[in-house]
């Protein structure tokens, strides 16, 4: 039993020491190398080791019924090439400078949010996996009067983890455990905050989530972002991504509602998502394909359930 724990033990720390080794490697890259190097991953991605490459296609196919295969290839290989520039971008963000992230993730209307805090009033901003989020926990904390606290779920090497936390605390954002949800709602609701939520993952729990159809799925979604928004009566807003260029991106805070007392059960989750389908719609390569989305269907749950 003990050797097993010290081999787990071990393992951990060389997984940590490999991190930091390509944490520095990707730190010191020049952005045009790092990007070279970027389009060599998408190659063994894409059409070496495939990664996910199913998944990608078959959520394509079924997300996009009236594209063909043409088409289909296409968006998918943009998705690769995106996919890896993200991946780097995401391990540079561990190094990068302040400087660096203000001028590559600009916050294009930070009076907007602003005016919220000005009036003392919480914020839930949604936000999904979508174009670069990774710089989002950087940069939000760098343009706006808000303390941020951003929701994820812990990483089992606890190293990493720590590493992870204290990048993002750097720029002004507290992550905090998906499974301490409630109790920091409950904890802070005296205080002002914006709270990020990522919402456009598939929930464990399919009794708990709210259905709404989105891009052509019945699909099953977290309902954190109304259940919070409704027990606070918190505005809901949405961080929109645009990627401007290569390495570089724009970030726009939309309003989704105002006051979530107003709205029944389950409306805000469609409004949320009809926001997202028509985003993805528009640019559908930045979006993250390779989650296996769609695992149940509505059928199929209420038939466990029964």
């Amino acid at each position: 039993m003990y050797f097993c724990f010290f081999i787990v033990m071990l393992m951990k720390k060389i997984t940590y020491f490999l991190v930091l080794f390509f944490i520095w490697l990707i730190y010191l890259m020049p952005f045009r190398l790092m990007y070279c190097f970027s389009d060599f991953l998408y190659f063994i991605f894409f059409y070496i080791i495939k990664y996910r490459k199913k998944v990608v296609l078959l959520n394509l196919h079924n997300s996009f019924p009236e594209k063909n295969e043409k088409e289909i290839q296409l968006i998918a290989k943009k998705f690769y090439k995106h996919l890896c520039d993200i991946l780097l971008e995401g391990i540079k963000g561990f190094k990068i400078s302040k400087k660096q992230i203000l001028k590559r993730h600009r916050l294009i209307n930070p009076e907007f949010l602003n005016s919220y805090f000005e009036r003392g009033q919480s914020v839930i901003v949604a936000t999904a996996h979508y174009s670069n989020w990774e710089w989002g926990s950087l940069s939000g904390g760098l343009q706006t009067k808000f303390n941020l606290i951003g929701f994820y779920k812990p990483l089992t090497n606890n190293d990493i983890d720590t590493l992870l936390q204290n990048s993002r605390a750097k720029c002004g954002m507290k992550l905090i455990s998906i499974f301490e949800t409630y109790k920091t709602f409950v904890k802070s609701k005296d205080e002002v905050f914006a709270y990020v939520l990522a919402s456009d993952q598939s929930p464990s729990n399919h009794k708990k989530a709210y259905w709404v159809d989105f891009l052509h799925h019945e699909t099953a979604c977290l309902h954190g972002i109304e259940k919070y928004a409704k027990l606070y009566n918190y505005p809901v807003l949405y961080i929109h991504i645009y990627r401007i260029k290569r390495g570089y991106y724009e970030i726009e805070i939309k309003k989704i509602i105002e006051n979530p007392s107003e709205y029944k059960d389950g409306e805000i989750t469609k409004l949320y998502m009809e926001m997202l389908e028509k985003i993805i719609i528009e640019n559908p390569y930045e979006w993250l394909w390779s989650h296996r989305r769609w695992k149940k269907t509505r059928k199929e749950t209420l038939e466990q359930n029964a």
